[in-house]
């Protein structure tokens, strides 16, 4: 039965006042006119976010805090995978689930107190209480485990978490050895649980990694401090590591900037990242890690070589795009779609 002619004039009508109504949104912008461009990618999320009840808050080692984060249908994870926990402020901090897999009904995480960091840890600690709900966006895995003949671990601290599930993951009969290290017994996180396990050692205090037999045949994973994944990584060049803070480069110079779609050109000095050197100009610009992890600073690349420092981007996403709050320019210019 066809349409009646008066419905066909009222949606016609509504079509009409819309595209009017946004016609005057769009002039009304401080960076109108715009060249024609896509739309660009600035502060959207890497993937849908999910609003979990904290179900339990645990104390699990000195100045380690446990979360069980509850919800319905949650999305699958792999073991080495970590959730985006967008934290009461509104920062978004990063953390490696340490649960079941196979559980989705909640993700549980662990978060080690940093005095002298950035804040983060120190709102979970104090801020976050059961009750309460949070968003959450993810899961990801970066540090995924890889089928291998048998496996080599080495955790510092609260870096048992990614490999806690690692071990609950692995097929019966796997031939693998832990190395757990840490300043004091008080202060990992399940250790007791783990000493369970005939083929774990604890080591308190600097762990001796010439005496760790590694077989020819091991997949070796790590992750901890710095300064322990440096010396693993010295000694075998192709483990996999878990990092959460960004790997030190050489700093780069400066270059010329232009956003495009605000019409400005811009310096960013040696000193400065492009985050800083944009905010100067757009105060809006979202962002939020300031460690090339969460992705919400990403921004589409016009012209330009970008020498990317993050840890999340693709190699498909590089090509036209950077993370600008750690990632710089190889060229002299580049140019933003902002």
């Amino acid at each position: 039965m066809p349409p009646k002619p008066l419905t066909v004039a009222v949606v016609a009508g509504a079509a009409l006042l819309a595209r009017r109504a946004m016609r005057r949104r769009i002039q009304a912008s401080p960076l109108w006119p715009l060249p024609a461009l896509d739309e660009p990618t600035s502060g959207r999320p890497r993937s849908r976010a999910l609003r979990l009840l904290v179900a339990s808050r645990e104390e699990v080692a000195d100045g380690v805090v446990q979360l069980r984060l509850e919800g319905r249908d949650l999305p699958r994870w792999e073991p080495g995978a970590h959730l985006d926990l967008v934290l009461p402020s509104g920062l978004v901090r990063q953390y490696s689930l340490c649960g079941d897999p196979a559980d989705t009904s909640s993700y549980t995480l662990a978060t080690r107190l940093v005095a002298d960091g950035r804040g983060g840890s120190r709102e979970v600690h104090e801020q976050v209480a059961e009750g309460m709900e949070l968003e959450v966006r993810g899961p990801r895995n970066r540090f995924p485990l890889v089928e291998a003949d048998s496996y080599v671990f080495v955790a510092g601290g609260i870096g048992i978490t990614p490999i806690l599930s690692m071990l609950r993951a692995l097929p019966d009969g796997a031939r693998w050895r832990l190395l757990y290290c840490g300043r004091s017994r008080e202060s990992m996180p399940f250790v007791a649980e783990l000493e369970r396990l005939d083929r774990v050692t604890v080591a308190v205090g600097v762990p001796d990694l010439d005496a760790l037999e590694v077989p020819e045949d091991a997949a070796v994973y790590c992750c901890g401090p710095d300064g322990l994944m440096a010396a693993v990584a010295e000694r075998f060049p192709r483990v996999h590591l878990e990092r959460f803070t960004p790997r030190a480069t050489a700093p780069g110079g400066s270059f010329e900037l232009e956003l495009r779609r605000s019409g400005r050109t811009l310096t960013v000095p040696a000193d400065s990242t492009v985050l800083a050197a944009v905010r100067r100009e757009l105060p809006d610009t979202l962002y939020s890690c300031e460690q090339g992890f969460c992705g919400t600073c990403q921004q589409r690349v016009l012209e330009g070589e970008v020498d990317h420092r993050d840890e999340l981007l693709t190699d498909g996403e590089r090509g036209d795009s950077m993370l600008i709050c750690v990632s710089r320019a190889r060229s002299e210019r580049l140019v933003l779609d902002l």
